[in-house]
């Protein structure tokens, strides 16, 4: 499988994924031929890269680290819980999550096990599964990055899932925000953001009435968007001052959030992501918490076609688990010839060799 850009897409290409709306049932099909109807539906549905099969990336396995049915279970959990509160007042809303943290507390440990399994480095992809609200997802996601980045950095179980927990709810007070301002398609306004950066201090004020978690847990809602040098909100808390929690759930939510779909912008690649992320280490976020995240997620996911420094150019076909940012890398063009037959190079053996850029727009000749 091969990933592009859906403005690279053509009529006669095949599907190499399957794409899912919230109940994980799909909507486009695995190995369905595409069409200029089916290109303008993925476009509507703000799908920006998909899943081809092609020759040059045949038999390259993409596979996320948690699978589809947990996945599915995991955002469906998560969204009952959410929506259980919007209403009520923080002590009514502590009393609803109180009631599901039974559950939610299953979610972690499941999680948990699915990361202590797989040796791999994680891999989500976001344009696989479509929600109707991207909130649901997004705790998902930022629970998933924040249990490896712990886990690397080697938290002991409880400290896990407590972690686990606080990321799980660390947006949960935007559940009272109001829904004209949670949703809105585009940038808000100064006022609309002085709004919007309240659902930490709400957050805190429904999590610290809770009698079935850590207190830890509503501070890592109050504090996920303080920064090291003190520009972060709501109290403009600096280094150590940020509970070691919350500096993980910082860099986690940054990372999803623009490595995800948004309707007023466009999503990073993983590799984009890491760089935004990597150039804030020791400023705004906590410099061993993003080399963490550095060795724990997939910057290049296979099937993705690099450009290299030497001319080369390859299609991702594993992953290096000693280093994240050298995959393995199937060669089929050298200084734009194709070749006849490919073959698989090690970046980490040719440290000399740059990655330049990733190629989502490439088109066989």
């Amino acid at each position: 499988m091969r990933l592009i850009s859906i403005n690279a897409a053509k009529p006669g290409m095949i599907m190499g994924r399957a794409i899912f709306n919230e109940s994980g049932h799909p909507l486009v099909q695995r190995h369905v031929k595409m069409t200029e109807g089916i290109i303008r539906r993925l476009k509507q549905m703000n799908i920006q890269y998909i899943y081809i099969e092609d020759e040059i990336s045949k038999d390259i396995v993409v596979e996320e680290t948690v699978p589809l049915e947990l996945r599915a279970k995991a955002v469906s959990n998560i969204e009952r819980s959410f929506r259980q509160m919007k209403g009520l007042n923080s002590r009514d809303a502590a009393f609803v999550l109180d009631k599901q943290s039974k559950k939610l507390n299953f979610l972690v440990d499941d999680l948990l096990k699915t990361i202590f399994s797989n040796n791999e480095m994680l891999t989500i992809i976001t344009d696989t599964y479509l929600y109707d609200e991207a909130l649901f997802q997004h705790s998902f996601n930022v629970t998933l990055y924040s249990l490896a980045i712990a886990k690397e950095l080697g938290y002991p179980y409880e400290d896990l899932r407590t972690i686990g927990i606080g990321a799980l709810l660390h947006d949960v007070g935007k559940m009272v925000l109001p829904l004209e301002i949670l949703h809105k398609p585009g940038q808000l306004t100064d006022e609309e953001f002085a709004i919007m950066k309240l659902h930490t201090r709400y957050g805190f004020n429904i999590l610290r009435n809770l009698h079935t978690v850590s207190l830890l847990v509503a501070h890592c809602a109050l504090q996920h968007h303080e920064r090291l040098d003190g520009s972060g909100y709501p109290r403009g808390l600096v280094d150590n001052e940020i509970h070691p929690y919350a500096k993980i759930i910082a860099v986690a939510d940054v990372f999803d959030a623009v490595t995800s779909n948004r309707v007023y912008r466009d999503k990073m690649l993983p590799s984009e992501g890491i760089d935004l992320i990597e150039s804030d280490s020791g400023t705004l976020f906590e410099k061993r918490v993003v080399d963490a995240l550095i060795k724990s997620v997939v910057h290049y996911p296979n099937g993705t076609v690099l450009c290299l420094s030497d001319g080369r150019r390859g299609i991702v076909a594993k992953q290096n688990t000693k280093q994240s940012s050298r995959p393995y890398v199937r060669i089929f063009e050298e200084n734009g010839m194709l070749l006849e037959s490919t073959y698989l190079l090690n970046l980490e053996e040719f440290p000399q060799v740059e990655i330049l850029r990733v190629d989502t727009e490439y088109l066989q000749p």
